[in-house]
Parts: structure tokens; sequence; C-alpha cells
């Protein structure tokens, strides 16, 4: 099996070097797995199948020259993977792979080859889309097709080689039409293909819809080109899992499970310790540096960030969050969408909302809930508050119990709080209201103007106490 022997980040090509542009076949609707949501869109280590596709692709070419086909549904596709910057082409009637082609011919026809990529084939990776192209221009191929082989290849299209040394392909026969010591062959075709786009568009027009589906079907490709004496060779890949595809909610699963599972490890030879990897959900974007411990049941997710010396303790569920170098993250917290800053401690049962920026060593604790606010450097909120629309300084101590009311049933309303403030437990801070630097807030106060600094801010009513008054009740229901 020949290696890559070109790099597979994006590069300025020499005048001299071929076009190359990619191909994703993204226009089914996925029948099987019985679901309004497009194909592609389905879901496995936290983003869409066409995403880790396109992700994939835009290493090999720039995304300028990464084309999306698309179809069913074919907005709500494009809205979807849109920030990738890649071309759509709208396939408006499904009538199979070649037509496909077909339908891109004009978007393709400046370029020199065309790597065909499935969109729902999601463990695809770089080095193989080179590698197929790398040998694809040193054999000199009209069509060359990606292959590997599976233990069980029942439902899959059987390459058979001119012979056992050969790389050219005499015939590409689907499961229905295979003789008996056909099915006993082992490699498949996976569906992945290169082609001169010259050749490609000069036989494409000749593809039948003669067969059971009426389908202009890519796969014919190589017959066709094989007739006009042109050479279709095939390269085969070690490793099955990344041509598998997705078509039903089991298959879903097992790629998820197994994307999960590659990510652990990679990240595991990284430095970073998870306890127990098969309990543990991480996306394929999230960084975390070396020296974090990850325990068991912890989900991150999305476009998630953890420094160095981290620990982020069971049933913790974080979603694109930044989170310092030396951070706690105790049991049961919920993050979204927010900054925690080094050695800063969080929960048990912490719910920070998007926006919400956690200084460096401070504490938001047990039951405390914050939105869109600024903690400073080693501030505290310990118990059972709620915190929104908030600018907190540092050394801030807020007491259990505390609420922020930023909102009056119309508008969001902010809260600023100054370095050093104490703020009693159980107060009310009505917004928007501004607490100076070093001032106290008493307990149970609702605070409706600004407290200046060094002050005390108190606001009660004035305990009254009767004397007998609970034994003369006692007394009156006897």
């Amino acid at each position: 099996m020949k290696k890559p022997a070109r790099a597979t980040q994006p590069q300025s090509a020499p005048a001299s070097a071929p076009r190359v542009a990619i191909a994703i076949m993204a226009a089914g609707k996925g029948t099987r797995l019985k679901s309004q949501l497009p194909k592609v869109l389905h879901e496995v280590g936290g983003k869409p199948l066409l995403a880790h596709v396109i992700a994939a692709a835009t290493r090999v070419v720039p995304p300028e020259d990464v084309f999306a086909i698309i179809g069913h549904e074919a907005g709500r596709v494009r809205s979807a993977v849109a920030d990738t910057k890649v071309n759509f082409i709208l396939q408006s009637e499904q009538r199979g792979t070649g037509h496909a082609l077909m339908v891109a011919g004009e978007a393709l026809s400046p370029y020199d080859n065309v790597i065909v990529l499935s969109g729902d084939a999601p463990q695809i990776t770089p080095q193989t889309i080179a590698a197929l192209l790398n040998f694809h221009l040193d054999q000199r191929a009209a069509m060359t097709l990606l292959s590997t082989d599976l233990a069980d290849p029942t439902g899959y299209g059987r390459v058979i080689r001119k012979s056992a040394r050969s790389a050219e392909v005499k015939s590409i026969v689907e499961e229905k039409s295979a003789r008996p010591a056909q099915k006993k062959i082992h490699e498949i075709n996976a569906g992945f293909y290169v082609f001169s786009v010259a050749q490609l568009f000069s036989n494409i027009t000749k593809l039948s819809t003669a067969n059971p589906h009426s389908e202009y079907y890519l796969t014919d490709m190589a017959s066709l080109l094989r007739q006009t004496g042109q050479r279709v060779v095939v390269w085969k890949t070690e490793n099955a899992a990344e041509i598998l595809g997705a078509n039903t909610r089991a298959e879903l699963a097992l790629i998820d499970h197994h994307m999960r599972l590659r990510k652990c490890q990679q990240l595991m030879t990284t430095g970073v310790t998870i306890f127990y990897p098969a309990t543990c959900i991480i996306d394929s974007d999230v960084e975390i540096a070396a020296d974090t411990v990850i325990e068991p049941f912890v989900q991150i997710l999305g476009q998630s960030r953890i420094g160095a010396n981290c620990r982020i303790r069971s049933y913790s569920v974080i979603r694109d969050c930044e989170i310092g170098d030396g951070a706690l993250i105790r049991p049961g917290c919920v993050m979204e969408g927010s900054r925690i800053g080094a050695t800063a401690i969080l929960g048990p049962y912490s719910h920070l909302r998007p926006g919400s920026d956690i200084g460096e060593g401070a504490h938001v604790g047990n039951f405390v809930e914050t939105k869109k606010i600024k903690l400073g450097k080693g501030s505290k909120a310990n118990h059972l508050t709620y915190l929104g629309d908030s600018e907190i300084g540092a050394g801030v101590n807020i007491g259990a119990g505390t609420i922020t009311c930023n909102y009056d049933g119309l508008k969001k309303h902010t809260t600023v709080i100054e370095d050093g403030a104490f703020i009693g437990s159980d107060t009310t801070l009505v917004a928007p209201v501004r607490v100076g630097k070093g001032a106290y807030i008493g307990a149970a106060s609702c605070i409706t103007e600004d407290v200046p600094e060094d002050s005390l801010g108190l606001s009660r009513a004035q305990q009254v106490v009767k004397q007998g008054w609970a034994k003369e009740r006692r007394t009156l229901r006897k």
C-alpha cells in the first residue's frame, strides 16, 4: 500500500500543479434513519456528519475548492455548515451519485481532478484523502477507487482486480450481481473516488438508469472508462472504520462511540487523565491540556478549552467554555458559553449560563446560578445565589441567598459591585444599582439605591416582638 507523500495542509500550489477540487455527496434524505432531519446533519462526536467530512476535506484543499452537493432540506444543510466557507451545489432532484456530479459539472470544469467523498462517512481522515489523491496522480489514472477489507463484506460492492498484485480494477460487482466466488472477496468499494475531470465529464453522459432504482450510479464509471481504454485503479486503506457510513440509528451510535473513545485515547496520549473513558462524552473539537483529570460521567462539549492541572469531577456538563489552569469543577456543574479563570473553584451544582466570566481564584458554590456576569479575582459566591447581568469586582463576598433583580419585565439592567464589597445573606439588589468599593450590605436587605464606597447599606422593616402572643394563641385554640 502506497504511503501519503504530500502534505495534507492547504498550500499555495505551483502554477504547474494540477488543480484539485473535492465534491462531497450530501443530498440524500437518509430514509432508514426515519427522521425529519437531513441525513448529513445527524450528529456524531458532537457535530453533524457533514461537518466532520468538510473538516477533513479542508485540510487537503482550501475551502474554496470544496463543493458540498446538497438536495434534501438544502437550506437547512447550508445553514448548519455555513461557517465552513465551502461552496454549495444544489441537486434539486436526487437521481443518484452519477447525477450529482452531472449537476456539479460546470463548477468542477476548471479543475484537473476531483475527489469525491461521502457526506455521511465522518471518520475519513485528511491523510487518507491525500494518499488517495497522490496514488491517483502517480498512477496517471482516469479514476481511482478507495477500498478496504471487511470481515463481513455483505451488502458492499466487491472490487475485482485484474490480478492479485495489480492496482488496476477489472470491475466492481454489486452484492446482488455477485457470483458465489465473488461474494467471498473481502475487498469492497468504499464509495470514495478521484477522477480526472476531463475523462469524467467526457463519459458521464453515457451513464444509464437501467437499474432497479432508475438512478445514475457513479460506480458504473469504472466500466465506462475501461471500455474507452482509460486507466482505473484502486488504493486500499487499512483502517476500515474510515469508510463506514451512518445509514441507521444503530450505525450512528456505533460511529459516535468509536469517535469518542478515539478522542479520549488521543487526549490521554497528550497527558490527560480520564478515569473511565467509556462513560465520558467529549466532543471532537474539545481541547484539554496535560495533567488535567476527568472523572467518570463528565460531558465536555462544543468548542470547550480546558487548561492544565484542572480537575473536572463527575456529572459535570461543560459546553463551549474556557477553563484556566488549575481550576476545580466539583460534581454536577452545568456550564455553557462561559470563561473560568485559573485556580477558580466551582460547585458542586453550580449553573453558569452564557456570558459568565469567573475570575482567577474565584469561588462559585453550590446551587449558585450566574448569567452574563463578570466575577472578579478572588471573589466568592458560595451558596444558593442568583447573579445575572452583573459586574462584580475583586475580593467581593456574596452571601447566601443573594439575588440580583436584573429584569423589570421589559429590559435587563446591570448591578455593579465594586472591589472588596461585602453582600450580606439574603440580599436583594434591584438593578440598576451600584455598591461601592469596600461597602457593606446588611443581611436581608432590599437595595434599590446606590451604596457609596465604604458605607453600610441596610434596608429592613423594623422588628416587632409581642411578648406572650404565641402562648395566648395556643390557649385560644383549646
